[in-house]
């Protein structure tokens, strides 16, 4: 099942997205510009292999609901997501507020 929920933040507009998958879900939050990702986002292939794309993103490890990740600390972001003031240990409300 997948679920996709709009999310208002400060009076911004995000999109939830939660993918059910056997044993594990799938969990990011987005907008236009970029978005925050559960643990299985690879941070390093988007700044490695597809850094000519310039994505803005981060992840959160262990968070279990979209609640969790708006909460959570990211643990990596990509270099785009860092130019634009996007830390790791930044929870990811903050960080997605950075992307408006």
């Amino acid at each position: 099942m997948v679920v996709v929920k709009p999310l208002m933040i400060d009076g911004h507009a995000f999109v939830g997205t939660v993918v059910q998958l056997p044993k594990t879900n799938l969990i990011a939050i987005s907008n236009e510009k970029g978005y925050i990702m559960c643990g299985a986002l690879d941070v390093d292939l988007l700044d490695e292999r597809l850094a000519h794309r310039g994505i803005i993103a981060g992840r959160a490890v262990g968070v279990r609901s979209l609640d969790d990740l708006l909460e959570a600390p990211l643990e990596k972001v990509t270099a785009q997501a860092r130019a634009l003031g996007i830390m790791p240990g930044m929870k990811g409300k903050e960080a997605l507020l950075k992307m408006v």
